[in-house]
Parts: structure tokens; sequence; C-alpha cells
């Protein structure tokens, strides 16, 4: 099984670090090599412009690919988007620069002209608008664009903003919001490597059902165990095991990070003992 991953940008990182938690280590980074094996022997990791994997996966270049919402959208491949990733989130704007006395997007002058690499997503947002508009097509940094001349405004990815206000450039309008995602080529269910593609997902999403999860085992005397349970959130319910004392009962619940302090302190108030609080690494449901 082929897995394509950005090979640069924002998206990398994130990207080997999820892998990594799934179980799936890629064995050498050069930034030369555009394959690479990893621990799974039937798994080989292809490094690909991020742009480009959605293609890649669509003609069956590799059976699975992460890549942004933006580029599946942008390239129209026929693929399916299998999950959602909880990273790689931004937005593509519009943006003009900050002179441009113009606060609203029915106020733009028609043929304006709009710098950006996403000429599919930006041709049908202005469609949307009824906007008259030439679009400026470019590889590099849309940014730079207005203050060069080369166009009136533009439709490029933005996180924090931080960029487009040191270029002089504000949001006009939001034209979608993007994020990490993985994908598969539309009859992947009857690949070959569909058994493997279907235990990478369970562990992705394991991984991601896990985060912000404890797992909190404590000792509870058997007169306390009822005031004990009432308290403890669980994702079915608290799984409790008799100690070799016949007066004490173990106890092992999942609970979410934020609710850990408050847990806690009610359980102990209403006489748990011993609480382990423990990583969780993977959530396979």
């Amino acid at each position: 099984m082929r897995v394509a991953i950005p090979n640069k940008g924002r998206l990398q990182q994130p990207t080997l670090n999820l892998l990594q938690s799934a179980g799936i280590k890629v064995m050498s980074i050069d930034e030369r090599a555009l394959i690479l094996p990893t621990n799974w022997g039937n798994v080989e990791v292809v490094m690909a412009r991020p742009e480009d994997i959605p293609y890649i996966v669509e003609c069956g270049g590799a059976d699975i690919g992460i890549t942004g919402h933006d580029y599946v959208v942008e390239s129209g491949a026929l693929v399916d988007e299998l999950v959602r990733l909880d990273f790689g989130q931004a937005k593509l704007v519009l943006a003009v620069p900050e002179k441009l006395m113009v606060n609203d997007v029915n106020d733009l002058p028609q043929g304006i002209r709009i710098a950006t690499k996403y000429y599919n997503i930006t041709r049908s947002y202005i469609e949307s608008k009824g906007l008259k508009a030439k679009i400026v097509r470019i590889n590099g940094a849309a940014e730079v664009m207005p203050y060069l001349g080369a166009a009136d405004a533009i439709v490029d990815v933005m996180s924090t903003g931080t960029t487009l206000r040191l270029h002089g450039l504000k949001i006009l309008d939001v034209v979608m919001d993007t994020y990490a995602t993985v994908i598969a080529s539309k009859d992947w269910m009857r690949s070959p490597a569909s058994e493997d593609i279907n235990l990478l997902i369970t562990m992705i999403k394991g991984v991601i059902a896990a985060k912000g999860k404890k797992l909190v085992l404590m000792n509870v005397p058997d007169d306390r165990l009822s005031k004990v349970l009432s308290v403890l959130p669980a994702m079915l319910a608290p799984a409790i095991t008799k100690l070799s004392r016949s007066d004490v009962w173990e106890v092992i619940t999942v609970i979410s990070e934020e609710l850990l302090p408050e847990v806690i302190a009610k359980a102990k108030a209403y006489g748990a003992k011993d609480l382990v609080v423990v990583d969780i690494e993977k959530v396979v449901e």
C-alpha cells in the first residue's frame, strides 16, 4: 500500500506525527527521496506536493493520501474524503489592500484582477457572487501581487492573518474553510489494498478519538462504590472488578481531560483511593 503525504509545508510534520501515532514510522527522511519505506513492510510513503496528491490518489499512484481539503476541491479529483483530521485548519479568503475603500464583496469594481493559485475555487466563487473579474493564476506567494500592481485582490489560505496584515491586506470575505483530510479513490473498497486501507483508517480514527482523553484507575471501598460510580463519566460504563480483598473494587474509566480535575475531586470526596491517570494512545471503537 502506498500513502501519499505532503513533501513540504504546514501539513507535512503533523501528517508524519499522525502516521507515527497510528503505528506507521517512516524509516528515513531524505529530502531527495520521493518514496520511503516504513516499519509496516507492505506500506511505503510517497512524498508529493499537497496539491498533486488528489490526482495521484485518483489515478491509483497511491492508495491513500493526506492533504488539504482545499486542494481536493480545487483539483476536482474523483476521490473520497474518509477522515477529517484535527490539524491544518485554515480559511481560504478574499483579501484586498487596506487602502481600497471597499468593505463588501458586492462593492468591488467590475473587472477586478484576483491573483490566486486556486483557480477553480476562485472561478466558482466569483460566479456565485455575480462578479466580473479576471483571475491571475500564480504558483507562488499571492500576498505581494497587489503591492507589485500585478493584481487588485487575492484569494489565498489564511491561518492567523499575520501575513496578510504585514502586506497591508484586509479580509473581505471567507471563500471556504479547509483542513487536513484523508482521501482514497472512489473504488478503494474494491481495491487489492482495501484491507490495509481500512486498517490504517481505523488506526487514524483511534488516534483522533484518544486525544484529550485519559484512562483513570482507582480503588473504591464496597460501601462507597455506588456514590463514586455516580460521578464517573465513561465511554459506555466504568469497568469494575472486585479485588482479592472482598470489600474493595478496582474501577477503570475513560475521562475527557477537561473534566479530570472535577471528577477526581468528586471521586476522592466520595471515597475513591489510589487514583492513577494514564495517557491513551488510541481508542478503537
